[in-house]
C-alpha cells in the first residue's frame, strides 16, 4: 500500500514499508555485527593486553579470545621477538654490504674513562618485552628509557676503568657488567623489558686524535715487544744455566761415588794383600816384585838387562835385528 502526499497540485505516492516482512533483518545483522567485533586473535608470538572501559583489566595467551564489544579494546604486543638498539652508530641496510649511517652521532658515543682519556664507544642492546602490560602502561616512552638507561649505564662503566682497559681486557666485563646493571634498574621502573645482551661493537680514539693515539698503540706494542723478547732470551739462558749446573753437580755426585767405591776397592785389596803379607812377607814380596817389573816391561819391544856390578864392560845391542825391523 501507498500514501498519497499532495504538495499544490503534485500528488506524491510514498511506499508504506512492511515491517513484518523485513523485520527479522533488523535482528539478525546486528547480531552478526557483534559476533564479528566480538572475538579477536592473539598470534604465537604475542601476548593481548585487554583493556575494559579505558582500564587495564588482564593479558591473553596465544588463540581465539572473547571481548565485550564497544567495551573492551585489545593491544597485541610481540613477546617472543627481540628487538634491537644501536648507539654510536645505525644501520640503514643489512646484508652482505651493510649500509650505515654518515650521521655524526658523538653526543652517545663519546665517553670518558677512568683515566681522562676519551674513547669512541659503539655498542648495540638486545632486548625482549616480558611483561606486555607493563610494557604499555607503566612508561610513557619504553624504547627513549632503554636508550637512556644504556648510555647512562656504559658511562658508568667506561668511567671506572682506563682507556686501555676498554680497549682491550675489560670488553666482556664491561658488557656484563652493563647488562645486569640495565635490568636492575629497569625493572625498578617496572618497564615489562628484559635485556638478553648488551655487546661493544668497537672501542676508539675520537677522530680527531685518532692517528696520535695509533701511533702511541704501536709505540706500546713495540715495548711489549721487545720486553717479551728480552724475557724469553734471559728465561732461555737462566734455563741453560740451571740445565748445565745440574749437569755439572750430577757429574760431580756421580765422580765422588766413583771415587768413593775406587777407593773402597783399593782398601779392601790392600786388606786382603796385608793379610796374605802376614802369613808369608818374603813370597809376598816377591812374587809382587815380580809382577810390578811385568807390568813395567811387559810391553817394552827390547829390553837391555845390565849388571849394575860390571866395570869397563860396554854392552852391545843387536843393531842388526833393529835395523830390519
Amino acid at each position: 500500500m501507498a500514501q498519497n502526499i499532495k504538495f499544490g497540485d503534485v500528488d506524491i505516492q510514498i511506499p508504506q514499508f512492511e515491517f513484518k516482512k523485513f523485520g527479522g533483518l533488523f535482528i539478525i545483522i546486528p547480531i552478526i555485527i557483534l559476533a564479528f567485533f566480538s572475538f579477536y586473535t592473539v598470534d604465537a608470538n604475542e601476548n593481548g593486553v585487554v583493556l575494559r572501559l579505558g582500564k587495564f583489566s588482564h593479558t591473553t595467551m596465544p588463540g581465539l579470545h572473547f571481548k565485550i564489544p564497544l567495551v573492551d579494546r585489545v593491544y597485541t604486543i610481540k613477546v617472543d621477538k627481540q628487538f634491537k638498539m644501536e648507539f654510536g652508530f645505525r644501520t640503514l641496510k643489512a646484508g652482505v654490504r651493510t649500509e650505515y649511517s654518515k650521521r655524526n652521532y658523538n653526543s652517545e658515543s663519546w665517553m670518558l674513562t677512568g683515566d681522562l682519556n676519551i674513547a669512541e664507544v659503539h655498542w648495540i642492546v638486545q632486548y625482549k618485552i616480558k611483561d606486555a602490560a607493563k610494557y604499555l602502561f607503566k612508561v610513557r616512552d619504553v624504547e627513549n628509557t632503554i636508550r637512556d638507561v644504556s648510555e647512562a649505564t656504559l658511562r658508568l662503566m667506561i668511567g671506572d676503568r682506563s682507556f686501555t682497559e676498554v680497549l682491550q681486557v675489560e670488553r666482556v666485563a664491561i658488557a656484563d657488567g652493563a647488562k645486569i646493571h640495565m635490568q636492575k634498574i629497569l625493572d625498578k621502573f617496572q618497564t615489562g623489558i628484559a635485556i638478553k645482551m648488551v655487546q661493544l661493537q668497537g672501542v676508539l680514539p675520537p677522530e680527531p686524535v685518532a692517528d696520535s693515539f695509533n701511533e702511541v698503540i704501536r709505540a706500546e706494542q713495540e715495548e711489549e715487544t721487545l720486553v717479551n723478547e728480552a724475557n724469553q732470551a734471559f728465561n732461555k739462558e737462566i734455563y741453560k744455566a740451571e740445565g748445565e749446573a745440574k749437569k755439572l753437580i750430577n757429574e760431580s755426585k756421580g765422580y765422588a761415588i766413583e771415587r768413593i767405591n775406587t777407593a773402597e776397592g783399593d782398601v779392601t785389596a790392600f786388606k786382603l794383600v796385608l793379610k796374605e803379607y802376614k802369613k808369608a812377607p818374603q813370597i809376598t814380596k816377591d812374587r809382587y816384585f815380580i809382577e810390578t817389573m811385568n807390568n813395567v816391561f811387559g810391553n817394552a819391544p827390547n829390553k837391555v838387562i845390565v849388571d849394575t856390578r860390571l866395570e869397563n864392560f860396554l854392552p852391545m845391542m843387536n843393531l842388526k835385528n833393529k835395523e830390519n825391523k
